[in-house]
């Protein structure tokens, strides 16, 4: 049979560090911020839709959220698919968007996961890490290749020591995997800092697929003016 693909887009956060939830304009969740006159989490999905070969986005929101309703989403038709199951953290919200989706996805179709906050997934490196896991056993992350020097600080910020960065990658999403092989991931894992960490603890070892610096995450409210420079560079509006 024929592995399907599919998206899900992690998209219960507050935004914390984003400043999304004290006072001034971005109150608003970090998923919905504007963003070249769309929310944020318009553009990562739209991203992963770029690509036919991804049949669904399966979008995990939180059981109380309200915005998602208010834009219009209607041009993606029954691509995309709003999940109120959102969980305290990343983790138990990707575990529980793969459980919601379990009766429309087979163990073996492929799961894109993706953060909402990755508005500026390119084409290309999504088309390059589809063809590079297709026939994959394990799955695999776009990444890119840490290229500044790395240190590492003690508890009053000074240097401890100079990190070789000689095969350090820094990880990207979407992280692709085969949904029986993440679900079991995530049932026997308690926490982690991404999907590959926890199909690592499988004794799995996820393959690296160069992406590009351009995928950035908008951790901080000023990144989104990188964001919207990088999305107009595009022709996204």
């Amino acid at each position: 049979m024929t592995s399907r693909y599919f998206g899900l887009i992690a998209a219960g956060g507050a935004g914390t560090r984003f400043g999304a939830t004290g006072p001034g304009p971005f109150r608003q969740p970090k998923q919905y911020q504007s963003l070249a006159g769309r929310p944020m989490l318009y553009h990562a999905a739209c991203s992963l839709l770029a690509d036919r070969r991804i049949e669904v986005v399966f979008v995990v929101l939180a059981p109380d959220d309200t915005g998602f309703r208010t834009y219009d989403w209607t041009e993606f038709g029954d691509r995309i698919a709003p999940l109120y199951c959102g969980g305290p953290n990343r983790h138990d919200s990707v575990r529980n968007g793969l459980i919601a989706a379990s009766s429309a996805v087979d163990p073996e179709d492929w799961i894109l996961v993706h953060d909402a906050a990755r508005p500026c997934l390119g084409r290309e490196e999504l088309r390059q890490l589809i063809d590079a896991l297709a026939q994959d056993e394990t799955g695999g992350i776009l990444a890119v290749r840490v290229s500044d020097t790395i240190k590492r600080a003690d508890r009053e910020q000074r240097i401890l020591a100079t990190e070789d960065r000689d095969g350090l990658w820094q990880a990207q999403t979407p992280q692709m995997f085969r949904h029986g092989v993440l679900l079991q991931a995530l049932e026997q894992s308690s926490n982690m800092t991404d999907e590959a960490s926890a199909v690592e603890g499988l004794g799995l070892r996820p393959r690296l697929v160069e992406g590009r610096i351009t995928n950035l995450k908008v951790t901080y409210a000023e990144d989104l003016d990188l964001a919207e420079l990088i999305l107009r560079g595009r022709g996204t509006q």
